[in-house]
């Protein structure tokens, strides 16, 4: 195999730099002495030095989509970058594509116009409709897109044994991806208690992985159980809402993943903690998580998350290290997250350093085109038509209590954590009937049509005449719905039966709009300017039917049927209590 074939293949697929050949070398080697012209210089640039956070004045040269010096040099083709900033291109350090609601190549290519140019993905949600053809399809909808995209195997397929998901993967089902180059790692482990109590199946996922990072998912753990946890060699943590759970597993060695999705928004609170107590954010990262499209074309990606810990007071340099060098160092690339030789040309131009406002993207020393054709790939049919839901009627949503006593999960605007709320409520004969500050909650068995519905009562949600559905509720993706009365959430939950997935929206006892979401109900193939429209007239409406303006409805809804997140949830089998494992009769 010829060096370039080879070289080209490592800077798609390779996270640590190989060897070049001599001939090669060589050629690098006179551009950086100033021997021979770069092939592309950018003049007289501010360049950002993740390294010793500096902004250093100079020109980046550009060989064969590597950067090959900074300093003063010549090239082929001279770009003027005076009165711009330079700095490395944004790393997302964990992310589901399938949360963005369209395809893989879509996403890349939108957020890769707000800098971001490396993907860390855990394609768990396709995992746990799909299975196997679920991560094949990611890794192939992503191979040879404009941006680095590397993937996590999802550890947690189903998230817990109380779960009714499509399918089950084991370390026997994982080994064969070792051999994928794009593979990093073990993907989030939420199952903490299966890890803790040195489970074999967990441990076999562990050990198989015990090369590589090995992404965490440990919300709220007691401290010796979160020691137990890290010990297990889990070295990453997405799920801190607040800083002083963030220290917490910070002091035990974990680098910490500051989310800044459309539901779950922590950087306030986390960045907030870092400069009250003058902290340079060294082992902290940013990532997105979960993030709708309509939010990305609105405020961004993770240059958001940047703009923002700046605003908060970061110093803007340490922001762009959390955003780039910081993640690159926590997943072994030793090529990416920096400008210096040997790098690849992944850059972001900056007309303003504290606005974090975007001129250019460049990706392996190519501009990004701001307005390009983007490519929808075909899905394997077997991907679509996954909603196989079993007996259902209205009667199925009924729900009673002898002595009125409900459980109920108590939403929080800007969290996707709820509280426990027991409640008594006085109605007619012990049956529920929704008001104004309680509503009705349902999950629908939507995989092997086996007839479950968890019914129970939810505040927080505010929704008054009509009902909100999905089927995107992770991790196991049934539907969910949330309605004031039985009617609408009927209607509901029948019209995503017909769509086979995705967003609906009724009002007054018709459908105001759905948004189809036929790949596997996760994604929608109709182009991300259609699911955007949709999805912002939805939200709209949403909010206009008592949503609380702070609260991102489908998202928000999506994890009210994680029995991973405390405190309280429901499942297709009932209301689950978290903490202690524990199914609520109501």
């Amino acid at each position: 195999m010829c060096f370039c074939y080879m070289f080209i293949r490592f800077l798609k697929y390779g996270k640590r730099r190989k060897s070049m050949e001599l001939k090669d070398y060589q050629r690098y080697s006179e551009i950086t002495r100033g021997q021979r012209k770069a092939e592309l210089v950018l003049k007289n640039a501010e360049i950002v030095n993740v390294f010793t956070g500096e902004i250093l004045a100079g020109d980046v040269a550009i060989e064969d989509g590597i950067i090959v010096g900074t300093g003063s040099y010549e090239g082929k083709t001279e770009r003027d970058m005076t009165g711009k900033y330079i700095c490395p291109g944004f790393i997302d350090s964990h992310l589901h594509l399938e949360s963005t609601l369209v395809t893989p190549g879509e996403l890349v290519t939108v957020a890769s116009r707000h800098g971001t140019t490396t993907f860390i993905v855990d394609p768990h949600e396709s995992a746990n409709v799909s299975g196997l053809a679920g991560i094949d399809y990611i890794v192939d909808q992503t191979e040879d897109v404009s941006a680095n995209v590397f993937v996590m195997m999802p550890s947690c397929v189903p998230a817990t044994s109380i779960d009714d998901n499509g399918c089950t993967l084991t370390a026997e089902d994982m080994a064969p991806y070792l051999k994928n180059k794009r593979i990093l790692g073990l993907g989030e482990v939420m199952d903490y208690i299966s890890v803790v109590n040195g489970e074999a199946g967990m441990h076999q996922k562990l050990t198989l992985f015990e090369n590589r990072v090995r992404d965490g998912h440990a919300p709220f753990l007691a401290e010796r159980d979160l020691q137990a946890y890290v010990m297990a060699g889990i070295k990453t943590d997405h799920e801190c809402s607040g800083f002083e759970y963030a220290m917490r597993e910070r002091r035990n060695g974990m680098t910490i993943l500051i989310r800044e999705g459309s539901a779950a928004r922590n950087v306030d609170a986390i960045v907030s903690g870092l400069v009250e107590n003058h902290m340079t954010g060294e082992g902290f990262c940013f990532c997105t998580d979960d993030k709708h499209i309509e939010d990305i074309e609105r405020e961004g990606h993770i240059d958001h998350n940047v703009r923002r810990a700046i605003e908060l007071g970061m110093n803007p340099v340490d922001a762009i290290k959390m955003a780039t060098i910081h993640s690159a160092q926590c997943y072994g690339f030793d090529n990416l997250g920096a400008i210096a030789p040997g790098y690849q040309a992944d850059l972001i131009i900056l007309n303003d350093l504290e606005k974090v406002s975007i001129d250019e993207v460049y990706y392996k020393g190519k501009v990004v085109q701001k307005d390009g054709k983007i490519e929808i790939r075909s899905c394997p049919e077997e991907l679509k038509n996954t909603v196989h839901v079993g007996e259902f009627s209205k009667e199925d949503l009924r729900l009673e209590s002898p002595d009125g006593i409900f459980n109920v999960v108590g939403m929080q605007e800007g969290e996707i954590t709820t509280v426990r709320k027991n409640v008594q409520i006085l109605h007619e004969k012990g049956v529920f009937t929704a008001d104004e500050q309680y509503q009705k909650i349902a999950v629908v068995e939507r995989h092997k049509a086996t007839g479950k519905t968890g019914v129970g009562v939810v505040s927080g949600f505010g929704i008054q005449g009509g009902a909100i559905a999905s089927s995107v509720s992770h991790d196991s993706h049934n539907i969910i719905v949330i309605g004031d009365n039985d009617e609408d959430m009927y209607l509901a939950v029948q019209e995503l039966i017909r769509t086979q997935g995705g967003y609906t929206l009724v009002a007054d006892h018709h459908v105001y709009d759905t948004l189809e979401l036929p790949i596997m109900g996760l994604m929608s193939d109709a182009g991300f300017q259609y699911s955007h429209r949709k999805l912002e007239r939805m939200i709209r409406k949403a909010h206009e039917m008592g949503v609380p303006d702070a609260m991102a409805p489908f998202i928000t809804l999506s994890f009210m049927a994680l029995p991973v997140i405390p405190e309280i949830r429901v499942t297709p089998r009932g209301i689950y209590n978290v903490c202690s494992g524990e199914f609520y009769q109501n």
